[in-house]
């Protein structure tokens, strides 16, 4: 006899995992179906995020940014270490136990609000029926009254540099190495490439970056990334932009990588090559023929602002759908689609979805860039502030960076905050806060913020939008 749920989930990441449980606390028989398989051979949820991305690149960033403090910034608290080294077996080990204790924790969050887990792929047939096969090959039948599919994303391949695991890694791969590689390949300057390649950077490689665009992080503001730019090259990423690799040939070992930039045509050797060149939504297998859900043409599940894909009772949530592939973004659609589910009216603000670069100095910002609003024809005001006259940055010794803040120049209401430097994603979210509840500069500048703090740059920053800073010569207007 077919098991029947309320509510079906494929796909236990940030999505899949956050949408289950939300289902479950809301009254509904609840199903979340998993497939992936930690080195134990046993399942782990969490999804990429958990497993093989956020939690693990965060964790190896921390670790390979302290050995760099304590190699490199010590000596400026008066802190003299001498002889620091770096063991990196058991820096991986570390992100392996924060990995495992979580993916557990997902596990216990599960049998406390009552969801049930089954192991295995899961496709959906027609009629809201999900097969699950599970590893063993067996296959059984479940039903929901309403489906939601949170499938995620995987590395996208190139036919230039084909991924051995080896020598030629993708973002996975490059969370396992037992070594510091002397000379570092990194495919790709977006958020992946820029973090794992300042990972190995810190530890010692000789890091090259090529990337295909001729414009450094595209979506960001282009004062940050101009500064992030400058920041990142200084700290030893040679950065190529309008390199398009065209071969890769591995010898001894090492790869050769061919490309092309404005130069003609180069060659490069490296220990390891990492390829992150952007990820892909994961639908092999999932749809049956007749299942009536429908992909766009770039291979994402068609839905529309509420996450409905075309059959009704089917949503689609995370990285399967258009939109940033982002674990938070792919959380909050789960939620939505699990209260919507419940009969409740929830919407999701798409405008207000933090993006974040977890280099140091961090990259963070929310709404709109000033290039994207002047070309809507926008008139802004602009207010920035440097973490240089940040009291509390100077006394951590981390004064890279500024925040900017872009106001409406009619109506003063803020569009956009983008922060580069120290604790950005924490400043870009305070001006999350204030944007939903539709802020403007002036609101932001009346509030008492405490000191010293480096959210004061935030305060500043806001200040400055109508030539009112304290802490900074003000622009003259003309």
């Amino acid at each position: 006899m077919t098991q029947k749920f309320d509510v079906v989930v494929i796909g236990a990441g940030p999505g899949g995992y956050v949408a289950a449980i939300k289902a479950a606390q809301l009254g509904l028989k609840t199903a979340c179906i998993e497939k992936y398989q930690g080195k134990d051979g046993k399942i782990a949820l969490g999804g990429t995020c958990l497993n093989v991305g956020c939690i693990p690149s965060k964790a190896l960033l921390d670790s390979s940014w302290k050995y760099h403090e304590a190699k490199e910034g010590f000596a400026v608290h008066g802190i003299e270490a001498k002889g620091v080294t770096i063991d990196v077996p058991a820096m991986i080990g570390r992100k392996a136990t924060i990995v495992k204790n979580l993916t557990g924790g997902i596990g216990s969050l599960f049998k406390a609000n009552g969801v049930t887990l089954l192991e295995g792929h899961g496709k959906l047939l027609a009629g809201k029926q999900v097969e699950v096969t599970g590893t063993d090959g067996k296959t059984q039948v479940v039903e929901g009254a309403h489906v939601i599919i949170a499938s995620g994303s995987k590395p996208v391949e190139i036919p230039p540099a084909p991924v051995d695991q080896d020598v030629i890694v993708d973002s996975t791969g490059a969370l396992e190495f037992q070594s510091v590689p002397k000379k570092l390949g990194v495919i790709g300057a977006g958020v992946i490439g820029l973090e794992l390649g300042s990972v190995w950077a810190r530890l010692g490689s000789e890091v090259t970056v090529l990337e295909a665009m001729d414009k450094f992080l595209a979506a960001a503001d282009e004062q940050i990334a101009k500064e992030a730019q400058k920041t990142l090259t200084k700290q030893g990423l040679d950065i190529r932009l309008g390199a398009r690799v065209t071969g890769s040939e591995i010898k001894k070992k090492q790869v050769v990588v061919s490309f092309t930039d404005a130069n003609g045509e180069q060659k490069m050797t490296f220990d390891k090559l990492i390829v992150a060149v952007g990820r892909r939504p994961v639908t092999t297998d999932l749809l049956a023929a007749d299942s009536g859900v429908d992909l766009d043409e770039r291979g994402f599940i068609f839905v529309n602002d509420q996450c409905e894909t075309s059959v009704p009772g089917v949503y689609a949530i995370g990285d399967v759908v258009r939109g940033a592939m982002l674990a938070h973004k792919a959380s909050e659609e789960g939620v939505m689609v699990a209260e919507r589910i419940a009969g409740h009216k929830a919407q999701m603000n798409y405008d207000l979805i933090p993006s974040v670069i977890y280099t140091h100095p961090e990259i963070a910002w929310v709404g709109k860039t000033e290039q994207q609003l002047k070309a809507e024809g926008v008139a802004v005001n602009v207010g920035t502030f440097p973490f240089a006259a940040s009291g509390r940055a100077m006394a951590a010794n981390d004064t890279g960076g500024f925040v900017k803040v872009i106001a409406d120049a009619n109506t003063d209401r803020v569009l956009g905050v983008h922060v580069i430097g120290p604790s950005a994603a924490e400043l870009v979210q305070q001006g999350a806060i204030g944007m939903e509840f539709g802020t403007s500069a002036e609101d932001l500048g009346m509030m008492v913020f405490s000191h010293p703090t480096l959210s004061e740059a935030l305060h500043e920053a806001a200040l400055a939008v109508n030539g009112g800073a304290i802490h900074i010569a003000n622009r003259k207007k003309r």
